[in-house]
């Protein structure tokens, strides 16, 4: 046979030619586009979903400066510095005014003379009585002598028994008389006495209520009388009195360690304890009055102050002195999200992520060193749900 000339070309492949089968090219194509406008539609309804979808409920919180006391309260109240031992000092007779010796702020001493009133009437009621004391003490002397001399006359037979016993009537009477004499001059010195008035206690004078030349009664009746001569508060003897709602009593004990942060240095933090219950409630504002006794507290501290109680847990480690407020949020409003710290804004009606820097942890707190402001609304109880930029509403 021969071979040579045999043409091989015939059996090449020919792979410009594909074996596609009539008419797959044009479903391929149909499919390609298919998926392209499904791939659109996705993406076009998540665009339009996070544009005008639902609103996610929100709550938020401020970020408040704290010292670190506050943060391990079991709970706070609020109240007064109240002088447990006050008095309105006021004179148990009626008179003008004539000398006032003290003004807001002087320190007395029990019994100390702090004021006077006009006394000349109530000195000659008392030089009267001295007076009468004198002439019934004389009376007595001479109706003594009578009835000695009428009963030595009665022996001798010179005399009746009815003289004699008149005699003895009108030396009862003179006896009788300079009792009566003695009480109207101790009346008189205790009247004089009433025109003195004195500190019932040491103590500090609060406010000074009536001045000199002014009416002084003791119901001050009058229209122009004043009752009152000056306040006087034992600064030996303040607490605080603080509200504290019925759901928070079983939470409170006897002798509980608390911290008192005055509202004029809320910086400064004073030890105390629970020093007594109240055992009644206040139906219309539900609460109960717990007074708080100063471990510790200096002239600062003034009745009629506004404090607020931090009522610790047992085991807390009190603070006295001056505290450094730090800011802080609730640990559920702080997520850590791809390495960082992160807080929520609410800004137009979005989340805005804020990256911020933490320090210091407490009970339920933390602390917030940089990031957001004291006042700051930060959305709290965190969920995967809150991102940046999600639509937000926030409950009321």
């Amino acid at each position: 046979m021969e071979t040579n000339n045999t043409d091989l070309s015939s059996l090449r492949i020919n792979r410009s030619e594909k074996n596609t089968p009539p008419g797959s090219r044009k479903n391929i194509v149909i499919g390609v586009t298919v998926i392209i406008l499904i791939a659109i539609a996705v993406a076009g309804y998540s665009i339009l979903g996070s544009i005008f979808g639902s609103e996610i409920e929100v709550k938020t919180v401020a970020a408040t400066f704290q010292s670190p006391a506050q943060s391990d309260a079991i709970f706070t109240a609020s109240g007064y510095v109240v002088a447990q031992r006050k008095a309105a000092v006021a004179s148990k007779g009626t008179g003008r005014l004539i000398y006032l010796g003290v003004v807001e702020g002087d320190k007395v001493k029990k019994d100390e003379i702090i004021a006077k009133l006009e006394d000349m009437d109530v000195k000659a009621q008392l030089a009267e009585a001295k007076a009468n004391l004198e002439l019934q003490e004389a009376n007595l002397q001479d109706s003594k002598n009578t009835y000695m001399r009428e009963n030595a006359l009665l022996q001798s037979g010179s005399a009746t028994q009815s003289e004699v016993d008149a005699a003895d009537a009108s030396y009862k009477r003179v006896l009788a008389s300079i009792d009566v004499a003695k009480a109207q001059l101790e009346a008189a010195k205790v009247a004089v006495e009433n025109t003195i008035i004195r500190a019932p206690f040491n103590g500090t004078v609060l406010t000074k209520d009536a001045d000199v030349g002014e009416i002084v009664a003791p119901l001050a009746g009058g229209l122009n009388s004043k009752g009152a001569v000056v306040t006087i508060a034992d600064m030996s003897s303040l607490q605080v009195e603080a509200d504290v709602s019925e759901s928070n009593l079983e939470r409170v004990t006897p002798n509980q360690d608390c911290q008192i942060i005055l509202d004029a240095y809320p910086t400064h933090s004073y030890p105390g304890f629970v020093a007594k219950i109240v055992p009644t409630a206040d139906r219309t504002k539900a609460t109960v009055t717990v007074k708080i006794g100063f471990k510790k507290y200096d002239s600062r501290v003034l009745p009629e102050m506004s404090a607020k109680i931090l009522f610790m847990s047992k085991g807390s480690k009190q603070i006295e002195g001056e505290q450094r407020a730090i800011l802080v949020v609730p640990n559920s409003a702080v997520a850590d999200r791809n390495g960082k710290q992160i807080v929520f804004l609410v800004k137009y009606g979005k989340a805005v992520e804020v990256q911020v820097s933490t320090g210091q942890k407490f009970d339920s707190y933390v602390e917030i060193k940089s990031g957001i402001s004291n006042g700051d609304q930060v959305i709290d109880n965190l969920t995967d749900a809150v991102k940046n930029g999600v639509k937000v509403k926030i409950k009321d």
